[in-house]
């Protein structure tokens, strides 16, 4: 079944999509950038650079990152990094609403021509 990818254009040289918000949920739920980005097979500094872009986007923090040490660091989203999760996410289930017949019409077209 063909499937909808929404990515978001924020600015010229920005946008959010679909790896970007998941490596913000895998942050918030494993409590570090390191494990979000080991979920996803990237790297830390790409991790890293992915959320530094995000927050530059946005203008203020998308995750609260505390240093490592003695006690560990770690790392969850703001308010804004929760924010941003929540409505690509609504986008996202409006969008497949929306587009649902129409991906529906193309898989039966896609059958069609075999």
């Amino acid at each position: 079944m063909p499937s909808l990818s929404l990515r978001i254009d924020l600015d010229p040289d920005g946008r959010v999509g679909p790896g970007k918000i998941e490596l913000l949920e895998h942050i918030a739920a494993f409590g570090s950038i390191s494990a979000g980005a080991r979920q996803m097979n990237m790297s830390y500094k790409h991790a890293w650079g992915l959320v530094e872009e995000m927050n530059r986007l946005f203008g203020r923090a998308v995750v609260d990152a505390q240093k490592g040490g003695a006690h560990g660091g770690g790392a969850g989203l703001t308010k804004l990094g929760m924010e941003l999760v929540t409505r690509y996410r609504a986008i996202e289930r409006a969008a497949e609403s929306a587009a649902a017949d129409h991906l529906s019409a193309l898989q039966r077209v896609i059958e069609s021509a075999d």
